[in-house]
């Protein structure tokens, strides 16, 4: 008859065994924005002539992501439309105007996801509510993942790479004026690096760094 120590572990066995499987099973790592490397870049129809293209630089915002589970995703980014450009001051200063944009009283978009349907390894619907002077209606973003690796530049930070696009109309957001010169529908591209954070991962950048035989703040 096996001893009540062997029989007090034979019993632990499957408890242990389920808790090493919920600790394998990892959640969603966190990353942050890179404003440096994340640009919204917007089209829209002038007058028939040509599209107008603006660039946004500098939103920031977070990502719950693991490329296991795209079901799990989670984003939430800030657009401050104060630096949109057009490439002409006058231009820029009538887009962000009371006819158009309302800047001043409306500095940022904002975009909440609500949800992620995978449409493959590395693409996805990225559903969610988008917030522009003032008006909330949903949109979707089309999205490609581009790579997950660590950065190759200091402070070597994992680092993960999208792109995206989408189509939105600017009546449904209360923008109406300049009908005649200025299109209804807006084409968005939207290419975005987030680095992810936590202090696991300094730890774990420190320990690839230490391997790779490279010294952190020296480039490679």
């Amino acid at each position: 008859m096996p001893s009540p120590r062997a029989t007090t572990t034979l019993l632990l066995l499957p408890a242990l065994g389920l808790a090493a499987a919920f600790d394998t099973c990892a959640a969603p790592a966190t990353y942050v924005l890179d404003p440096v490397h994340t640009r919204v870049v917007l089209a829209v129809d002038h007058a028939g002539f040509s599209k107008a293209l603006g660039a946004v630089s500098g939103s920031t915002g977070t990502l719950q992501f693991d490329p296991e589970d795209w079901a799990s995703a989670q984003v939430e980014v800030t657009v401050p439309l104060d630096r949109l450009d057009f490439g002409d001051p006058d231009w820029n200063r009538a887009t962000l105007g009371r006819n158009l944009l309302q800047a001043q009283r409306h500095p940022q978009a904002r975009f909440v996801s609500t949800r992620v349907e995978a449409q493959g390894a590395d693409r996805a619907w990225v559903y969610g509510d988008l917030t522009l002077r003032g008006v909330t209606r949903e949109v979707r973003l089309d999205v490609v993942f581009n790579r997950l690796e660590r950065h190759p530049m200091p402070p070597y930070r994992r680092t993960a790479g999208f792109s995206a696009q989408a189509t939105l109309r600017r009546s449904d957001f209360g923008i109406s004026a300049w009908k005649t010169l200025i299109g209804d529908e807006v084409e968005l591209r939207i290419e975005a690096e987030a680095t992810r954070s936590g202090a696991g991962e300094r730890e774990a950048t420190g320990t690839e760094h230490r391997q790779d035989g490279h010294d952190e703040g020296k480039r490679p």
